[in-house]
């Protein structure tokens, strides 16, 4: 049986590829209802599945009339990139994140299949021998030049 946040999941990607300009709004309080769940579950699944890593933009309208706005980024290459180079990793990233972003740039075709295992394989724990303070760090920069060469 699928947990609510899979589902949730599922069914907002599909309003999205049904939309036109992979872009929709909806109502925080209403999905709530039609799922028969909290507005908090509804706020999970948009912070940890519809985030810049994952390829979306979120934007909120707080009040009696809010709404969420959820789209569809495009990846263009330089400016994608670069993007998330600044952005989400920026001077340090923690290895799920790392992952994240690695499995999000594979499902948008900027990298192979191939090239995201090697990655996911050098940004691994195991594969940084260092203090643990300084991980991230480490595994940033590796992450970045990895980018760099793959998409220069």
């Amino acid at each position: 049986m699928a947990r609510i946040s899979d589902v949730i999941e599922v069914f907002l990607k599909e309003l999205i590829s049904d939309s036109k300009n992979r872009t929709i709004e909806i109502q925080r309080n209403e999905l709530a209802k039609y799922f028969d769940c909290s507005p908090s579950q509804i706020n999970y699944v948009l912070t940890t599945r519809f985030d810049y890593v994952h390829g979306y933009y979120i934007e909120s309208q707080r009040g009696g009339g809010g709404y969420i706005k959820i789209k569809k980024l495009t990846m263009d290459h330089r400016d994608g990139i670069y993007a998330i180079l600044l952005k989400e990793i920026a001077n340090g990233i923690t290895k799920m994140k790392g992952n994240k972003l690695i499995v999000s740039l594979q499902e948008r075709g900027v990298i192979s299949e191939r090239e995201a295992k090697i990655m996911k394989a050098a940004i691994d724990d195991t594969a940084i021998i260092s203090p643990l303070n300084i991980k991230d760090e480490i595994r940033a920069n590796i992450l970045k030049n990895m980018l760099a060469a793959v998409l220069g």
